[in-house]
């Protein structure tokens, strides 16, 4: 079979890599998950804390989101639990720039360290297979929870700004951050380091 031969929704989940850490499993979304992700992701709290959903958020736009995943500069993950579906993540590289990582999960999801887990094999993979020197990040002010996620991971506080955040059409204020790879080596070795001895 060649590529040409492929629907294009089954070469593009071919081309993302799956990630499997200790509970978690990020894949590639499927047109068959959009009914869950809209489920998840038509929660306010969540949309007000992203910069692209929109609230309410519709099927149609879960729909719009997996078929345009993973097309350009975007690399898009569903983070599933025991093959259900809590969340997604991923990346996008803009410009020149280091590429941006962005999170959620479903509310009944969060306070379970599932983000961090996610996030920590995002950063993983942007390093250590596709060979990234950086990688920023950034979170609303008001929210501290996924500032602590960012922080979990080793990214560093860069400055503030602000966002455009679709569901509330307006700008917020953010807290920026960036994670460079020798940081991201050393806070590796040293976990290593401290498994070996306890």
């Amino acid at each position: 079979m060649t590529l040409l031969e492929i629907p294009s929704e089954q070469y593009r989940e071919r081309s993302i890599p799956v990630l499997e850490t200790e509970r978690l499993v990020l894949r590639a979304p499927r047109l068959g998950d959009a009914k869950v992700v809209k489920t998840l992701a038509n929660d306010r709290r969540i949309a007000e804390n992203t910069a692209r959903i929109p609230h309410p958020y519709k099927l149609s736009d879960a729909e719009d989101f997996i078929s345009s995943a993973n097309r350009s500069n975007e690399t898009v993950f569903l983070i599933t639990a025991r093959d259900v579906v809590i969340g997604a993540c991923g990346f996008a590289q803009v410009d020149r720039h280091p590429p941006e990582i962005g999170y959620w999960l479903g509310t009944k999801y969060w306070g379970n360290g599932y983000a961090t887990e996610a996030v920590r094999a995002l950063i993983d993979h942007a390093f250590t297979d596709l060979d990234s020197e950086a990688l920023q990040a950034a979170a609303r002010v008001t929210n501290p929870a996924s500032r602590r996620v960012l922080e979990k991971c080793g990214f560093q506080w860069t400055g503030a700004g602000l966002l455009r955040i679709r569901a509330i059409s307006s700008s917020a204020p953010i807290d920026r951050f960036r994670l460079d790879r020798g940081l991201w080596a050393s806070l590796k070795s040293w976990g290593a380091m401290k498994s070996r001895v306890a």
